[in-house]
Order: C-alpha cells, then structure tokens, then sequence
C-alpha cells in the first residue's frame, strides 16, 4: 500500500505547502519514503508516500521520471506480470534502471501510451504526467481495490488516495452531498463514483480521467467492462 496525492491546473498554483501537508496525512499508506515534485511551470504536482515491496532500494522512489520522453509519475499498487513485461519492453529497445514495477508502468506507458493498460495485471491506482502533452493520465484498476479520489474545480484537478488529503487544502468547500448521505445511512456504504462530499468524486474501477492543463477540459472513459454471461 502507498499513497498519492496531486493537483493539475492550467495555471500555476500559487500554493504548493498544501501539498507537503497533504502527503503527510498519507503517512501510515507509505512509511518506507516520501516524494514530491512539481513541474518547472508549477502547474502540476505529485508528492507520494512510499511502501516498499518490489525493489526496496532508492532506484524505486518516486515521483518517478523518464526525463528524456517527459514523463513522471505516482503509482499505488503492484503490477503481478512486471517482469515478463519488462523483458518484453527490453526486446523494443528499453533499458531499465531499477527492478520496481512502478518503472516497468512508465515505461510501458511511454511504448503503448493509454493502451499500456489491456497489458497490466494487476492492482494500481497512478497518474502520469506528459510534459510534451501537457496531460495528465490517471487510472483505477479493474476491480477498484486502490482507491482515488478526485475534485475538477476551476480548471484545476485535485486528487488523492485518501479524501483527507485533499481536506488538507483549504480552499476546497466542504459541502456535504446529500444523495451519498442518503445511500450511507440506507445501505452503509457509498456506491459508485459517488462521495461524500459535494463536487468530489471516486474513480470509478476500470476508468481512467484525462486532464488537459492547457483547457482545462477532461475526458473519462472506461477501459474495462466486466464479461457479461448470457443464460
């Protein structure tokens, strides 16, 4: 287990502590190590706590970059088929500098781009940032067992592994959503993309979220479906 927590915006964010503040509320997902990073533009960071399974040396920390293609990210989870994945990967011209599944994502990633995803086996919940696309890439695993949870306001996106990093930040309103209040109190629980809280969502398991930090704009899509069995 890991934690994540991250904004992107299509302008810059004036207020980075939060985001200090944020991870630490992360602590007990990642005791092992801690990261932070912001883009030179300082309309994106990504800071992550850090449990340490696959590769236990400092090769794993992230936020992770592949400086040369632009791209950098946080993963929560494990990828099971890392390393038959990497030796494919390596018979298309890539060279790894760790043992960590989560360079194994990136590098995919930067091979397959969003299709990288039909090749994952595995639980994750990660984003990626695209410095030449000036995109981030968020994605939830199929069966949604790594929570995310994300806020659009102001054509800035706010996102985390935990609803109380995202309180840190002061600015958001916190707001009650009374139909998640009513499915709470009938079933106990908060179906769906639903939360809690007013204009915050949960990924939704099997989706990914596309956010543009030139518009503002943002796409979800599904990139599983579950079988379906005809009687």
């Amino acid at each position: 287990m890991c934690g994540l927590v991250g904004v992107a915006s299509i302008k810059g964010v004036n207020d980075r502590k939060w985001l200090t503040s944020a991870c630490k509320t992360l602590s007990h997902r990642g005791p092992d190590d801690t990261g932070e990073w912001w883009s030179k533009d300082n309309r994106v960071g990504m800071a992550h706590r850090r449990l340490s399974i696959v590769d236990l040396s400092s090769s794993a920390h992230q936020p992770m970059h592949l400086t040369d293609r632009g791209l950098s990210i946080i993963f929560n989870g494990e990828i099971y088929n890392h390393s038959e994945l990497r030796q494919q990967l390596k018979l298309l011209g890539h060279s790894f500098h760790s043992q960590s599944d989560t360079e194994v994502l990136l590098v995919a990633y930067s091979e397959w781009g969003k299709n990288c995803l039909s090749y994952l086996n595995g639980m994750f919940a990660f984003a990626i940032y695209d410095s030449i696309k000036e995109e981030l890439f968020i994605a939830r695993d199929r069966a949604g067992e790594k929570p995310l949870f994300y806020r659009i306001d102001n054509k800035t996106l706010y996102f985390a592994s935990e609803l109380k990093a995202l309180l840190v930040n002061q600015s958001l309103p916190r707001r009650i959503d009374m139909e998640s209040l009513d499915c709470y109190l009938a079933m106990g629980y908060i179906p769906g993309d639903l939360c809690i809280l007013e204009n915050v969502n949960k990924l939704p398991s099997g989706h990914t979220l596309i956010f543009d930090c030139k518009t503002g704009n943002s796409i979800l899509n599904n990139f599983w479906k579950p079988a379906s069995f005809d009687s």
